[in-house]
């Protein structure tokens, strides 16, 4: 796995969705950066108390894309939330020897979408 960022990017989903905290911090380099349209480029300390938390209530994810680019990793997925809502986020994770040192979330939409298909949302209703 150390040299195969898909493999890596998988287990951290997997230790997102199992609840794992050890898993997820062996698969997160010390220098680990975490950005999203809530958090620029928080560290590794700042993530795990902000973000780790939020694990309680994942569910669980299908992928739907994961594109490797040498270190880089794009990944789209359905996450499901323990209540049952649906949502689809893009992210791009970097990883270096094995560990993840930087992830970009990209927040999706809802599912089923707030819009027809073929239609949009009024963003002065949103």
């Amino acid at each position: 796995m150390k040299h195969n960022p898909v493999a890596v990017a998988r287990a951290s989903y997997r230790a997102y969705v199992g609840k794992d905290r050890a898993a997820i911090e062996a698969l997160s380099a010390d220098d680990f950066h975490f950005t999203s349209p809530l958090d620029n480029r928080i560290d590794r300390a700042t993530y795990f108390a902000r973000c780790w938390p939020n694990s309680a209530t994942l569910g669980g994810v299908d992928f739907i894309h994961i594109v490797p680019d040498g270190d880089l990793v794009f990944v789209t997925y359905e996450g499901r939330s323990t209540s049952g809502k649906r949502f689809r986020n893009s992210e791009i994770l970097t990883v270096h020897d094995g560990k993840i040192v930087d992830v970009e979330v990209y927040f999706g939409w809802a599912i089923p979408h707030e819009a027809a298909e073929g239609g949009f949302v009024n963003p002065e209703r949103a």
